[in-house]
């Protein structure tokens, strides 16, 4: 199984970017431990702070994958180019959010994605990556 985990603006400084909403860990020693943890599965991980890049990622791996993990992150709420991106794939993606956006700031309240995904995971830390795989290897 192949799956694909795409990060958006800014979760290339998790482990010390607010770590009271984010926690201390860094997602590159998150990776290591799911890759661990789940080693049968082919996993990718890509990050980015430009929005075209995350939609030419999407466009990339859309159609041959066997799922995506997406955390647009900020662009979640104002990305309706991610949101066409995820519609027009064929590859299932799960939306992920570390922090419960619902908790937050009203503008974090609105997704431009979760009309397109298969399923939405929302403010379970870093674990809120392992439960989207899980419900790829449910299938």
């Amino acid at each position: 199984m192949k799956i694909m985990i795409i990060n958006g603006p800014n979760l290339n400084l998790l482990g010390s970017r607010e770590p009271s909403i984010y926690g201390n860990q860094s997602f590159e020693t998150y990776f290591n431990e799911l890759q661990s943890k789940f080693p049968h599965v082919n996993l990718t991980y890509f990050q980015s702070n430009i929005e075209g890049e995350l939609i030419d990622k999407l466009q990339e791996t859309g159609f041959d994958y066997d799922g995506i993990i997406l955390n647009a992150a900020a662009y979640t709420h104002t990305s309706i180019g991610i949101g066409d991106a995820v519609k027009a794939i064929a590859t299932p993606v799960v939306e992920v959010h570390i922090s419960n956006t619902f908790s937050r700031e009203s503008f974090r309240h609105q997704s431009y994605l979760s009309a397109h995904a298969k399923g939405v995971i929302i403010g379970f830390g870093l674990k809120s990556y392992e439960l989207a795989l899980l419900s790829f290897l449910a299938n």
